[in-house]
C-alpha cells in the first residue's frame, strides 16, 4: 500500500466525538468529493466520488451520525434541507461558522484530505496536496492551514486548483494537524534518515575534494621540483629550499604537516607551504626562460 493510502486509512479510523467536528469533517469530505443524485420520484441520494471504499463508508457514517441519513431521502424532507443548509453548496466555500473552532478546522482539513488529498512517499520526495474544484475552495484550504502557522501554495492542474506543500517539516506538522500520528512518525523517520544520509554524503564529498586537492598539489610540487633538478640543479638552491625539495621527493604523498616534521629543524605547515610556493615560483621562471621548441 502507498504511503498516502496508509495515511488515509489512519484518518478514516478517527471519528470525532462532538457533532460540530463531525459536521466539519463531513463538510470537508462532501466539498471535496461529494455528489447529490436526484431521482424522478423526488428522492435524493448523497454519495462520495472516490475510489477508496473506506472513505465512502466513513462519509455514510458521518451522514448517519450528524443527520441520521441512511440511503435515499425525499428532497422535501426537513432533514435534507438541514443538510443543505449546514453543509452548503459543494461549489462554494464552506460556511466559516462551521469551522470557526480549531478542532473543527482540523476535522474539516481531515475530511477534505480524505476526499481529494494525497501525499508522496517521503522516502522519495516531499509533496502533499489538496485538489479543489474552484479557486475559492483552494484559498479557503490555504487560509485554514495558515491558522496552524503553516504555508501552502496554489497551482492549477487542468481544470482544478491544487493546494500543495513541498517542505518536509511543514508536511510533518500538517499530519499532526490532521491527527495522523503513525503517518507523522513514519515521515519523521524518513526525514531523519534523509538528513543523516545527506550529511554523510556531504562530508564524504568534502573529504574526497580535499584529498583530490592535496594529491593535485603534491603532484604539481613534485613536477616543479623535478623540473628544477633537471634544468637547474637542487644543489644551487638555498639550503632551506634544497632540503624542502629533497623531503618532498622522498615523501611525495605526505601532507604539509608531516613534511614539516622531516625537516631539520621541524617547520610548521605555513613554513612548509611558503617554501613549496617558492620552489613553484622558481620552476615557473625556469620554464619561462627556457628556449621555445
Amino acid at each position: 500500500m502507498s504511503f498516502s493510502g496508509k495515511v488515509k486509512d489512519e484518518l478514516i479510523e478517527k471519528i470525532p466525538s462532538s457533532r460540530h467536528c463531525q459536521l466539519a469533517e463531513l463538510a470537508g469530505l462532501f466539498h471535496s468529493c461529494g455528489q447529490i443524485g436526484m431521482e424522478e420520484n423526488g428522492m435524493v441520494s448523497i454519495g462520495f466520488a472516490t475510489e477508496r471504499e473506506a472513505v465512502v463508508r466513513k462519509g455514510f457514517t458521518l451522514l448517519k451520525k450528524t443527520f441520521n441519513i441512511v440511503g435515499e431521502i425525499n428532497e422535501n424532507n426537513p432533514i435534507f434541507m438541514e443538510f443543505l443548509t449546514k453543509i452548503g453548496d459543494p461549489d462554494k466555500p464552506v460556511d466559516t461558522l462551521l469551522i470557526k473552532n480549531s478542532c473543527c478546522q482540523r476535522a474539516f482539513l481531515r475530511g477534505f484530505f480524505l476526499g481529494s488529498g494525497s501525499i508522496n512517499d517521503p522516502a522519495k520526495t516531499y509533496h502533499l496536496e489538496f485538489i479543489c474544484s474552484t479557486r475559492d475552495a483552494a484559498e479557503q484550504i490555504c487560509k485554514v492551514i495558515k491558522n496552524f502557522d503553516l504555508d501552502t501554495r496554489i497551482t492549477t492542474r487542468r481544470k482544478s486548483f491544487v493546494v500543495y506543500m513541498k517542505e518536509g517539516e511543514a508536511i510533518v506538522n500538517l499530519l499532526g494537524v490532521l491527527e495522523a500520528p503513525s503517518g507523522l512518525l513514519e515521515m519523521e523517520n524518513a526525514r531523519v534518515y534523509k538528513e543523516v544520509n545527506n550529511t554523510v554524503n556531504r562530508r564524504v564529498n568534502c573529504e574526497l575534494s580535499n584529498i583530490r586537492k592535496t594529491v593535485n598539489a603534491s603532484s604539481r610540487q613534485v613536477e616543479d621540483i623535478i623540473y628544477i633538478r633537471d634544468h637547474y640543479g637542487l644543489d644551487k638552491l638555498p639550503d632551506q629550499l634544497a632540503e624542502m625539495a629533497e623531503v618532498r621527493l622522498e615523501f611525495p604523498e605526505a601532507p604539509l604537516g608531516e613534511l614539516g616534521e622531516h625537516l631539520d629543524p621541524p617547520v610548521g605547515k605555513s613554513g612548509v607551504n611558503h617554501r613549496l610556493r617558492k620552489l613553484g615560483e622558481i620552476a615557473e621562471k625556469l620554464r619561462e626562460a627556457a628556449p621555445q621548441e
